[in-house]
């Protein structure tokens, strides 16, 4: 039985809210309009917002009371963005090492929910939140899917990697009358499992596309080479950089545009394109997110820099100054849509997916990649790993026109980019594997310094 996508978001959607005494759709409503506000207003509440998560972590957190009052600083002095640069960074070796001391002592571990990233060394990361906190996240990736042109109770369908299966009751009247989620598994992404989430398809008639920016356009690619399409109201995606030529494939295959969104699991959404696709709106209600040079000052708008977040609605264990990793570009652009929430002009990658250049200099791995797949014929995908710092390894699973002469322009342009000295060793593969958490990595530095 097919459930109306009207029943789901009058009926079964708020009486799940309220059965999990929830305030998810009441953040959203909240959030609906409070996007509209000017910048100025949302800087003011944000800094409000940022006021009250100083204090309490300085109250209850033993980490930050103690960090702050050995390096001298007043938290009450923290009242604005730009008042956070006299905070310390933390990061992700801080969070393992003191995980129990940045829990506040007003929450009980074991009652928080808890997130685990294999993080780019595939060093694990375990972070905690209290549960306001993870349904006003799942409130603000709401508001962004809806900007795709999806809307609240149509079913979705997931590019994902390792799908939860409902085991209890609730788990699966969850899935029958709210969620309406169907599946590709990223782990195993072959023609029969195509085939059968293409009948799920059919059947179910999903509102969203939702996945990882790799997997999309895999799947993309099978529809194209077999004549077929799909018909979404709209499209995310996320995870990963999304290249500008995989998303003009997605896009053909399935009629919409593509609405490119970065976040993590440490603070869920970060930012997010609207419907007019001019840069991705960073998500001020709940996130303060700095982009700073690699010298700790802030970066000017168009410059790419490190990204630092202070997230405003964890009160289990607030992350604040929490470097991530990633590195992006910040602007000061107003978009065309009217919304008041800031923009960040792009996601440039994540550190640990630079690689080093024979000069000692870093490069992003996603420009070689823009310059090597995107451009070379008969590679259909490719990754490129760094062990070594001047030795590359190329995993590559060749297409139609792959050959010795592609192979040659290939490293020919590798050590272009790298370094004539560079060690290009191509290995063809017929697959390239996902990570455990069903991701794809185009480059992959093991290097720590040169």
């Amino acid at each position: 039985m097919r459930v109306p996508n009207s029943l789901v978001a009058t009926l079964f959607e708020p009486a799940w809210d309220l059965y999990d005494r929830s305030i998810r759709l009441r953040t959203l409503r909240a959030m609906r309009l409070t996007q509209w506000d000017t910048p100025d207003v949302i800087r003011a509440r944000q800094e409000a917002d940022l006021r009250t998560i100083i204090a309490h972590a300085a109250a209850t957190c033993p980490y930050y009371r103690d960090a702050w009052a050995a390096a001298g600083i007043d938290p009450a002095a923290i009242r604005t963005v730009a008042d956070l640069a006299r905070l310390p960074i933390l990061s992700k070796d801080d969070i393992r090492q003191n995980q129990d001391g940045l829990i506040s002592s007003r929450h009980r571990k074991q009652d928080l929910r808890k997130a685990k990233t294999g993080g780019s060394t595939g060093v694990s990361l375990e972070v905690f939140c209290d549960e306001p906190g993870i349904q006003q996240r799942a409130a603000a990736a709401l508001r962004s899917d809806e900007w795709s042109g999806w809307r609240l109770g149509q079913p979705m369908a997931a590019v994902w990697g390792n799908p939860p299966v409902a085991r209890t009751l609730k788990n699966k009247l969850r899935a029958t009358l709210k969620d309406r989620i169907i599946y590709l598994d990223t782990m195993r992404i072959d023609e029969p499992a195509l085939e059968r989430f293409l009948a799920e398809w059919k059947r179910m008639r999903p509102g969203l596309l939702f996945g990882h920016a790799h997997s999309l356009f895999i799947l993309a690619e099978y529809l194209r080479d077999h004549g077929k399409t799909l018909d979404p109201r709209g499209i995310v995606a996320t995870s990963m950089m999304l290249l500008e030529a995989e998303r003009r494939v997605i896009e053909a295959a399935c009629g919409v545009p593509v609405t490119n969104r970065y976040g993590c699991e440490e603070v869920s959404l970060i930012a997010c394109e609207c419907e007019q696709h001019r840069g991705l709106h960073l998500n001020a209600d709940h996130v303060i997110t700095e982009f700073l040079r690699d010298d700790g000052t802030p970066c000017a708008p168009g410059q790419d820099g490190r990204l630092v977040v202070t997230e405003l609605v964890n009160f289990g264990q607030p992350l604040i100054r929490y470097e991530l990793g990633d590195r992006g570009v910040p602007s000061d652009r107003a978009c065309p849509c009217g919304r008041g929430l800031p923009l960040m002009e792009q996601v440039t990658g994540r550190t640990a997916d630079f690689l080093w250049a024979e000069g000692g200099f870093r490069v992003q791995g996603i420009s070689i990649i823009e310059n090597t797949l995107t451009k070379l014929p008969g590679i259909r995908q490719m990754q490129v790993v760094q062990d070594e710092p001047m030795c590359l390894i190329v995993h590559l699973v060749p297409g139609p026109g792959w050959g010795d002469d592609v192979a040659a322009e290939l490293v020919a342009t590798l050590r272009g980019i790298m370094g004539q000295g560079m060690v290009i060793d191509l290995r063809p593969t017929d697959r390239i594997p996902q990570e455990k958490n069903g991701k794809y990595r185009f480059t992959i530095c093991r290097v720590a310094s040169n």
